[in-house]
């Protein structure tokens, strides 16, 4: 299985965030990658370089106005008085209709949904590779591969189309399935990840050919809170093709993969060309974040169950934190989904 990667993606090193209010060091460490490069070579990936390939890419599901400001907020941020270090919303909105601020501070809460996301001076040049790596993932499959793997770092899948959050900035599984739209008529995907996929729900909201599914903990507790209900289902021409599978706290294997085969079901009534998997370890029983219950094990047969679908498949990666079991979670997906044969 080919994987792609960048070195300039461990550069984003973001210090902390808030959690209930506290200061934190940030799970989302550049230590991640060495994990998760390592268990792709475990499962017998071949890691390349991904190209540069520019903005439209990136600019097909985001903004100019949000990826103009993730370019140059840093920078601006920097001119202001007793500004901290990174680029830290201290203001949200409640309604982002109308009026634009011209503030740096401003935009900022009107582009960062959380403080989880902090911007610093390699930020933007971290997530454009990790874009790309997605994007040479993509290309990848159109060109012939059954699968491919993107080790992306920062992820993506909390990122709208102007909006980041939650570690993310570019939504790199959005970009990947932008990219398989070029040649597949429908595209799905599958959200694994513990968190639910919001920005990737939102940016594909109101679409018929991009079908999103997430399998999650259920947001009534839990982040990102305010999507990822079950009856979140679409809107206009997109009614129907969004479906939110939320999952007790804790579940475990064998409440995931009944789960799952409800995920394929509506899968295949789709009938998709190729398939996303966005690819969250964090639901692993060791996580930091402690919200499912699944096993080493049980990721294997995750990835074999997925790789059933019989689908060209772009793997794109998302949370999963530093634990001792990251880089086996990613082999045990990997290896289970064929990636040794591959």
């Amino acid at each position: 299985m080919k994987a792609f990667y960048a070195k300039e993606q461990k550069r984003h090193d973001p210090k902390a965030f808030l959690s209930s209010g506290a200061a934190q060091p940030n799970p989302e460490k550049p230590e991640r990658v060495e994990r998760l490069l390592a268990g792709a070579l475990s499962a017998g990936c071949t890691i390349e370089r991904p190209r540069n390939h520019g903005l439209g890419p990136v600019a097909a599901v985001h903004t100019p106005e949000y990826l103009d400001f993730l370019e140059h907020i840093y920078t601006r941020w920097q001119r202001i008085d007793g500004a901290s270090a990174e680029v830290i919303p201290n203001i949200h909105p409640i309604a982002r209709n109308g009026s634009y601020p011209a503030s740096a501070v401003g935009q900022a809460g009107y582009h960062m949904a959380d403080t989880a996301c902090p911007i610093s001076g390699e930020t933007w040049q971290s997530a454009l590779w990790s874009a790309w790596s997605a994007v040479d993932a993509a290309e990848a499959v159109r060109s012939g591969a059954p699968v491919a793997y993107a080790l992306c770092r920062p992820p993506g899948h909390h990122a709208f189309a102007d909006v980041a959050g939650g570690f993310c900035f570019i939504n790199n599984s959005a970009v990947a399935a932008q990219v398989l739209r070029k040649t597949a008529s429908r595209v799905a995907i599958l959200d694994v990840d513990l968190h639910h996929g919001n920005g990737t729900q939102g940016i594909f909201y109101a679409r018929p050919d991009v079908l999103t599914v997430s399998l999650h903990a259920d947001p009534v507790r839990f982040y990102p809170f305010f999507w990822g209900h079950a009856d979140e289902r679409g809107e206009g021409p997109g009614l129907g093709y969004n479906f939110n599978l939320p999952l007790p706290r804790k579940s475990a294997d064998a409440a995931f993969l009944e789960a799952l085969e409800v995920a394929f079901q509506r899968i295949r009534a789709f009938s998709p060309d190729a398939l996303v998997v966005a690819l969250g370890l964090d639901a692993f029983e060791g996580d930091p974040f402690g919200g499912l219950s699944v096993t080493t094990p049980g990721f294997s047969r995750i990835g074999e169950a997925i790789a059933k679908l019989g689908l060209p498949t772009v793997i794109v990666q998302e949370g999963g934190y530093l634990c001792d079991e990251l880089g086996d979670n990613l082999t045990a997906f990997l290896t289970g989904f064929g990636g040794k044969a591959r």
